[in-house]
């Protein structure tokens, strides 16, 4: 499987790579593996993307358990919830692909051998199908999961509810 990864990896043009890759923590051992991109939409704005480092710090693990050298980066994610309403509505539909333009990069860029993607939240699941879409690499998407329920007076209360309660404000004016 290790085919696009030798491009940077080796041969004597390729010294220079080595330093580099090195200086990320990397060994030589772990030069000599597939390299696997484990991307995701992590960010502390939108609280379905807010756990993603902790899930693609345990799929790294996989992946070296699996024979692979991961190397971790992330996109970004806009809220759709939290643009909404004003002129951030504006950057929602770009994100997606601006999210898949950027995982695309990064993987034919640092010539990664295979990508794990990781998202969880409207622009980001869509954007991290894209780039898998458009690459040429063994890729597996894996979806964080949806945000957990709040509590008021005692019962679950999702984002919907707060939605339609907005709504029902409006109404009774």
């Amino acid at each position: 499987m290790r085919q696009r990864s030798k491009n940077v990896t080796e041969g004597p043009e390729r010294a220079p790579t080595g330093p580099l890759l090195r200086a990320t923590g990397l060994r030589d051992d772990d030069l000599k593996k597939p390299l696997i991109g484990v991307a995701s939409s992590w960010n502390e704005v939108t609280p379905c993307n807010l756990h993603l480092d902790v899930d693609a710090k345990d799929v790294k693990v996989g992946v070296r358990t699996a024979g692979g050298t991961p190397i971790q980066f992330t996109t970004i994610a806009v809220s759709d919830a939290i643009a909404m309403g004003h002129e951030g509505m504006k950057a929602s539909l770009v994100s997606r692909e601006v999210i898949a333009d950027s995982v695309e990069l990064m993987v034919v860029a640092e010539a990664f051998d295979a990508l794990v993607a990781i998202a969880g939240c409207d622009k980001s699941l869509p954007g991290m199908m894209l780039a898998i879409a458009r690459l040429n690499v063994p890729a597996v998407f894996l979806y964080g999961g949806t945000i957990m329920p709040g509590k008021f007076d005692g019962r679950d209360v999702t984002i919907g509810d707060v939605y339609e309660a907005v709504g029902r404000t409006r109404r009774a004016r």
